[in-house]
């Protein structure tokens, strides 16, 4: 039974499983996993370069814009942070390690997520101005790029700096792990409390520990774990457990720290993630049309960088903002606007990972068989060796849903998203004036930017979608 900081609360530990926790406690089982996604990594470069120009066609731009954002949002979901645990970008880690002898940590100003943040923001604009879905040459560069980056931090710094405040895919990855149903936590509290090496995080002569500094006994949150479980393997009393928890817990329970970063990284990747679904429908061509005319410019980086400042940046802090100072008016509080909004920030989490689902489903579902032709074609056509067999694009045809159930599981999944969102709000308000009638005029103003949030979500999932990368969608 486990009676840590839950005092019972979770009970299932999926490591007492007998075949699931074998696999789990296996001390190569991330190393196994790393070399799959290494593979896929490699065909992504190799394809991407010399593959087929047309995106639907290729292993980069299908595997990358298409498999791997849906199911890293369904893997969240389902289970938590598993693209992390088996992530191919820092495999190399050892030979970086040895080539590099890193002594020197992150530099403590930059230990937070505001490189993070701006890296993911980087990559959503750069994913439109390069148009990356429509290009495997680009998708190989930023494979490479990614690659190149994680070998270099690895070789100048210790405890794996990159994944925990520099990887923008990571960092989207830890703030939506928060809602997933899974959660590292201790068996027992007092054999944390008489353990001695704390071997967990500081590791063993023949494990290390937690290379993301996480303490075992103080976790609350899902928050840079990345599920590597090495703490799991380096306990020498096997009092580690992978435990089942209701999906959210941490968010209600308002677990994580009340940091700014973390607050704008909540409420920007949720405007963010509606600006991503925006920009494949057809309004989006003639805002940028009128824009390009009242710049007087042609330079699309121009027009796109100032959408995403005023959409991704400029528009969600002034609302926040906007709706602490009302919140503080009408509740007659006098707390300060950066409190309120670290208050409130959180509640746009299940909305945001909403946005994110809907938008990566409607690809994934038109386009998911569409992987075993790209494969045909990589294997045949650009490495000469038809393993397995010759391209056959009817496939792609295969389990695709009608537009309209397609459209009404987005919305069902908006709605879920926003309700859970305005729960959140309502006890982010009680919990901060628990002794006030009037509580809720303090979330009054955050309530109507999540509607606002999620009634443009709505609609734009009900606009005709380019259907990229998918063979469906030409």
């Amino acid at each position: 039974m486990i009676d840590l900081q839950s005092q019972g609360r979770y009970r299932l530990d999926l490591l007492s499983f007998p075949i699931v926790g074998a696999i789990l406690r296996w001390k190569h089982n991330r190393t196994a996993a790393q070399f799959v996604l290494f593979g896929l990594a490699a065909a992504i470069i190799v394809d991407g370069f010399w593959g087929s120009p047309l995106a639907a066609k290729n292993v980069a731009t299908v595997s990358a814009w298409v498999h791997y954002r849906g199911l890293v949002v369904l893997g969240l979901l389902v289970a938590g942070n598993l693209f992390c645990a088996a992530c191919p970008f820092v495999l190399p880690r050892k030979l970086a390690k040895w080539l590099g002898r890193p002594t020197q940590r992150w530099p403590r100003a930059l230990r937070n997520k505001w490189l993070a943040l701006a890296g993911f923001v980087g990559i959503i604009y750069t994913y439109e101005l390069f148009d990356l879905w429509a290009s495997p040459w680009w998708t190989a560069w930023l494979t490479l790029a990614y690659f190149a980056t994680a070998f270099v931090l690895e070789a100048f710094f210790t405890r794996n700096s990159f994944c925990k405040y520099v990887c923008p895919l990571g960092t989207f990855n830890f703030l939506y792990s928060t809602v997933s149903p899974l959660q590292i936590s201790a068996r027992s509290q007092q054999t944390c409390r008489d353990c001695k090496g704390h071997e967990c995080i500081n590791g063993s002569p023949s494990q290390q520990g937690c290379q993301l500094e996480l303490f075992v006994p103080t976790l609350k949150s899902n928050l840079d774990c990345t599920f590597c479980l090495d703490c799991v393997k380096a306990c020498p009393y096997d009092n580690v457990a992978l435990v089942a928890r209701p999906p959210g817990d941490e968010l209600f329970r308002q677990t994580w720290p009340h940091r700014l970063d973390l607050a704008y990284l909540s409420l920007l990747a949720a405007f963010v993630g509606l600006i991503n679904a925006v920009a494949m429908t057809p309004p989006i061509y003639d805002l940028e049309r009128q824009m390009a005319a009242w710049l007087g410019t042609r330079s699309e980086a121009l027009v796109l960088g100032v959408i995403y400042l005023v959409a991704a940046i400029g528009l969600p802090l002034g609302a926040a903002y906007s709706a602490a100072w009302l919140g503080n008016r009408w509740n007659q509080n006098k707390d300060s606007l950066n409190r309120l909004v670290m208050r409130y920030a959180y509640s746009f989490v299940p909305l945001g990972l909403a946005i994110w689902l809907a938008h990566y489903l409607f690809h994934f579902v038109t386009g998911a068989m569409t992987i075993v032709p790209a494969f045909q074609t990589l294997f045949a056509d650009t490495l000469g060796i038809p393993l397995l067999g010759e391209p056959d694009w009817s496939i792609a045809l295969w389990f695709v849903p009608s537009t309209g159930s397609i459209q009404i599981t987005q919305l069902v999944v908006m709605a879920v998203g926003t309700l859970v969102s305005v729960h959140m709000t309502m006890r982010a308000a009680h919990g901060a004036n628990p002794r006030r009638r009037g509580f809720w005029l303090e979330a009054l103003p955050w309530l109507v930017l999540l509607f606002l949030l999620a009634a443009a979500g709505a609609n734009t999932f009900t606009l005709p979608m380019e259907m990229r990368g998918s063979a469906i969608g030409g």
